[in-house]
């Protein structure tokens, strides 16, 4: 168990937590967290936002009744943290455009702290968060809010990769975006997942070689390879 020393609310029922603790992680990689009560049953899969030797921070939204007792904890509370998981996304180099959508901006900031020459695409139906931080460590910040598509600011030809975690249909648009482009994109799959290891087979996503986990395999896939359904 880890110690919480914030579990702040944002906009948007999103929220931001920092557990105690020196833990490892890479961008695009994820934890399990569960609370002390082991209620509900299954641990939440939630995407490293930030990490150092101290802290590891997580960007979450409330959907279900486990991320909102998650929202309820408070400093000093104790958190289950099981981790790193899947495969994230590589460092990469050349003119990098970062895509997020909604809560979908929480693995991207991680990226964006280790990947120089990044500018960064935030939507969000509502309100922002975390285009401050952003502004501080990419070149440019595009903000589009009140269900306004941030794609639409985009030129991939601009760009040598597109790195994405949001919405499925943003993520697929984008995939159809970069063909028959130089523009090579990553996408973080959002699949349901139970276990975090492969074991359950509940978060299996299609691709061009076959079906994959996305919790093991991914979550994060070359965009090309995917198989988004209609």
């Amino acid at each position: 168990m880890y110690n919480i020393i914030e579990n702040r609310y944002l906009a948007d029922d999103m929220y931001l937590m920092k557990v105690e603790g020196n833990l490892k992680g890479e961008m695009g990689q994820f934890y399990m967290l569960r609370t002390e009560s082991n209620y509900p049953l299954l641990s939440r899969p939630i995407s490293i936002c930030d990490i150092d030797e101290n802290s590891i921070t997580f960007l979450y939204k409330v959907f279900g009744e486990g991320t909102k007792i998650f929202s309820k904890l408070k400093v000093g509370d104790k958190i289950n943290l099981e981790g790193p998981y899947g495969n994230g996304y590589k460092k990469v180099e050349g003119k990098v455009a970062l895509v997020g959508g909604g809560i979908g901006v929480a693995p991207l900031y991680l990226v964006a702290k280790n990947i120089k020459n990044c500018d960064a695409y935030l939507g969000f139906r509502n309100e922002s968060v975390l285009v401050d931080e952003f502004k501080e460590v990419c070149n440019e910040v595009f903000v589009a809010t009140n269900n306004d598509f941030v794609t639409k600011y985009l030129d991939v030809n601009k760009y040598d990769y597109i790195l994405t975690c949001g919405p499925t249909p943003m993520m697929k648009s984008l995939v159809k975006m970069t063909e028959n482009t130089n523009t090579k994109i990553m996408v973080s799959l959002e699949n349901h997942m139970a276990c975090g290891v492969g074991a359950c087979l509940v978060c299996t996503c299609k691709t061009n070689s076959g079906n994959k986990k996305t919790c093991k395999d991914g979550p994060v896939f070359w965009g090309e390879e995917v198989i988004f359904n209609d």
